[in-house]
Formats: structure tokens, sequence, C-alpha cells
């Protein structure tokens, strides 16, 4: 069975680093906090705590995450010593995949032979949050880029919605806009319907009741709605209806927890 590389942790002990992208817990911004390995696997923690250069959305947030991690498995330098550098706020902002971001300085203790982590303030980094800059990055370095095991929203919520994962897209954020929002809601159930693909998209939270109001409004009646929250938390939630069926029931979704979105057929 294969094990996971163990990082350097101190002084350098190759001619580059690596790029470790390290999941975190799916539970910052909510006021719960599981026991780390609920969700978390030892591998992935014990990789974690021997990085000692971090590139994050943000640093108080890695600083508290660590911090946890150090609870179960000691990190190889206190919290205070580790390099922590942030992905500068455009980046959060704007995201960083249309490649308009060179993130190479970022990466240079990886060429003094440091082992670099990233981690996202949820979740996987560079998928749904920001970090692509950073992987393709490395890549163009000729650095080697090593995904640890953790939670993945997007998939978690695809897998326990009933619709195809054979065929998937995942589309982002839908437009703000009342208007805006509800033709994109039509163009992603057109093509669904037409193709088969399932549609993924998140919000954010406190808009969460405002994006479900505005599907039942647009979706057909046979269109399937999966939506799950507070995934990994012992609120966790997802709910499978066509949009009649949506219309016959009592929601409670939560209003304040990052949530996943998908319809299909």
């Amino acid at each position: 069975m294969p094990t996971i590389p163990t990082p350097s942790a101190t002084a350098p002990t190759r001619t580059k680093g690596r790029l470790f992208l390290v999941p975190a817990p799916l539970d910052f911004g909510c006021t719960e906090l599981p026991e780390l390995q609920a969700t978390m696997p030892l591998g992935t923690l014990n990789a974690a705590a021997g990085l000692s250069h971090w590139i994050c959305e943000n640093a108080k947030s890695a600083r508290a995450y660590l911090k946890r991690v150090n609870d179960i498995t000691p990190l190889c330098q206190p919290i205070q010593a580790l390099s922590l550098v942030e992905l500068p706020r455009e980046v959060h902002k704007k995201g960083d995949h249309s490649g308009n971001f060179d993130a190479r300085p970022l990466l240079q203790p990886a060429l003094a032979g440091y082992d670099i982590g990233l981690v996202s303030e949820a979740g996987m980094p560079a998928v749904a949050d920001p970090g692509s800059s950073v992987v393709r990055a490395a890549h163009d370095l000729g650095l080697q880029v090593i995904a640890l095991v953790g939670p993945v929203s997007l998939l978690m919520a695809l897998a326990a919605s009933g619709l195809n994962g054979q065929n998937f897209a995942f589309v982002g954020y839908l437009p703000q806009d009342p208007q805006d929002r509800v033709s994109r809601i039509r163009e992603l159930e057109s093509l669904a319907l037409k193709t088969g693909q399932t549609q993924l998209f998140i919000e954010t939270p406190y808009r969460n009741l405002v994006m479900l109001q505005a599907l039942l409004h647009t979706l057909q009646a046979n269109t399937r709605l999966a939506v799950s929250s507070g995934l990994t938390l012992s609120l966790a939630s997802t709910v499978s209806h066509t949009t009649k069926q949506w219309k016959t029931v009592t929601h409670t979704l939560d209003n304040a927890t990052p949530a996943v979105f998908a319809l299909g057929r």
C-alpha cells in the first residue's frame, strides 16, 4: 500500500523541495469544531506537522488549523516559528485560475530545498478555492506536487445527491443579480436535462436561502435539485428532490453554513 511522502522539516534534504496540497476541515467559519481525526486522515496530519513553510489564504486561520494539528501530532517547529505567506487579496476576490498572477516568488523556499504546504480556508486548495496559480507555478519550476487526502465538499455532495456522477461540471458561483441568476439557472438546467451532466455550484453563506428560493421558482417541476450543507459537521444534511417534491416538504437550510447545490435529471 503506498505511503504518504514525509516532508523535510527544517534543513533541506533535497535539491528542490516539494509542494504539498494540504486539505483543511470544512468547519472554518462555523461554530462547531469536531475532533480533527474524524475528518482528516492521520497520514495527512503527520505530513502537515512536518512542514515548516506554508502558503495560505489567511495566516490566522492557518495557525488555528495547525494548532489543532499539533494537538494530535507535534509540529516540527513552534507555530510562531513557522513561515506563513498569504496569497494576495486580489487572488481571493478575483481567483487565480486565469494565469494573471505569478506565484513563483512564493515558492522560492522550495528552490532552496524546503518542502512547502499549500492550505486554503476549507477543503482542498485549488478546488473551489484559491491556489491553482501556486500549483501551476510549482509545475513550471519543476517541483513535485503532492495532493494529500482529505475532505472535498464538491465530491461529497455529488456522491450523496443521487445525480449523475459519471458526467458532471462545477460552475462556481452563480450571478448575484436576480435576473442574471435566473438566466444562468435556466441555462444550467437546459444543459443538464439535454446532456445528463450534473451541474454543481456553490453560494456564499447567508445567501443560501435566497439561492434555494430562486432555484425553486425557476426550475422545471421534474428537475432534480440536491442541496448539501454542513458537510462533516454533526448538522450535515443532503436533501435531494425534484422541484415539485421540494415545494411539498418542509426544509430547513442553514443560512450560515457553506452549501453545495446540484441539479440534473
